[in-house]
């Protein structure tokens, strides 16, 4: 018997002008969907790493992500439509939500765009073979550079919690440095 199809509320993005680190995602979860909230998922350990690795100043949860602005952050996905994996996520909306998420990344112009999950990496630079090591990497989108995080759900068992902690300490480390600042001039198109 075949399961009949559930649309879910989509998840609003957290960015404003300003940005200085942009996460991406790949797409929202059930739960996150229904709460209305990025990283949502009982066993994300999204926002326990932001608040250990000293990313923001006081403990938060999923339902502050739209305070992450306050800290110049912002939060999006590569793919809007919510599902309880990636397994059903169809390759012409990884296709689409590249598309898309080049035009917010050129529009809004971060200085660090931190991909949460080596896949998502990988959607947007498919032509990179070989490993991905959690950090910075050589690839820009426009004049933004690119870091790659490791995916924090607690399906993923490729990272202990210390290496995930490390990441986020890294990230913190870089985007904490004076001159890195927003984007102020045209953003380059190629990337």
């Amino acid at each position: 018997m075949a399961r009949a199809s559930v649309s879910l509320p989509p998840l609003r993005d957290r960015i404003r002008p300003g940005v200085r680190v942009l996460f991406v995602g790949i797409n929202p979860g059930v739960r996150s969907s229904l709460t209305g909230h990025h990283f949502a998922g009982y066993s994300n350990r999204f926002w326990k790493l932001l608040n250990e690795s000293r990313l923001v100043s006081e403990p938060i949860s999923f339902v502050d992500d739209e305070r992450l602005p306050e800290w110049g952050y912002g939060i999006t996905n590569v793919v809007p439509r919510p599902t309880p994996g990636i397994d059903t996520l169809e390759p012409h909306e990884f296709v689409a939500g590249c598309v898309g998420l080049r035009r917010k990344i050129l529009r809004y112009r971060p200085a660090i765009v931190a991909l949460v999950g080596v896949t998502v990496f990988r959607a947007l630079f498919p032509a990179r073979k070989g490993p991905v090591r959690l950090g910075a990497q050589p690839e820009r989108i426009g004049g933004s550079m690119v870091f790659v995080l490791p995916n924090p759900s607690g399906r993923n068992a490729n990272y202990s919690y210390a290496e995930m902690l490390g990441a986020f300490r890294r990230l913190r480390r870089l985007s904490s440095k004076n001159d890195l600042r927003p984007h102020s001039r045209k953003p380059q198109r190629k990337g």
